[in-house]
């Protein structure tokens, strides 16, 4: 997979997968064993399109399976999935993006499990409380699902609201978590 801004190399981080009981998790880390991506195998698409958009600037993502992983982060993860909910919390993260979805990025990962914040919150602790839309569009930017925890952010009725890897993977993510929310209807 590549992405390539004209006149800069691309960056290159190394890619695996990880199994996970909500599917496999598709896990980017860069030279400093910084997590720079991790999205889902079945949503390669909308990861790439991501890369794309927040990567431009850099000279684009060169994603490899053959550069070495770094273990930490998936030693984490894997601890996360098994029930540790403060593994992912040590995990060091790194994006390219605006300041503002930044900064957005940064105040998600205040969000402690078990909880959940509506985007009206996330907008005033981002100190943006009048851009709760520009705050919403940042939260789906999001290029490192689970571990900036884009998936804690729920309607202001307590609905569970979009999520990239698809709401049924955000509701097992709360319900591991222990959140509280209101439970999608049955179709």
């Amino acid at each position: 997979m590549e992405i390539v801004a004209m006149n800069k190399p691309p960056l290159i981080f190394a890619l695996s997968r990880l199994e996970t009981p909500i599917g496999v998790a598709l896990i980017a880390t860069d030279e400093q064993g910084r997590l720079r991506v991790l999205d889902w195998e079945d949503h390669v698409e909308r990861m790439q399109r991501g890369l794309d958009r927040i990567y431009r600037a850099s000279g684009g993502v060169r994603l490899d399976e053959s550069v070495a992983a770094a273990w930490p982060v998936r030693d984490r993860l894997r601890a996360f999935f098994a029930g540790d909910l403060g593994a992912i919390d040590a995990i060091p993260v790194e994006s390219a993006g605006t300041p503002f979805q930044r900064k957005v990025w940064a105040v998600l990962r205040k969000i402690p499990a078990g909880r959940t914040w509506t985007y009206t919150e996330l907008a005033a602790r981002a100190g943006r409380p009048e851009a709760v839309r520009a705050v919403g569009a940042a939260n789906g930017l999001n290029p490192i699902s689970v571990v900036v925890p884009c998936h804690r952010v729920i309607g202001s009725d307590g609905s569970l609201t979009g999520y990239g890897g698809g709401l049924p993977r955000k509701e097992w993510l709360l319900r591991h978590e222990g959140a509280a929310f209101k439970a999608p209807k049955a179709a």
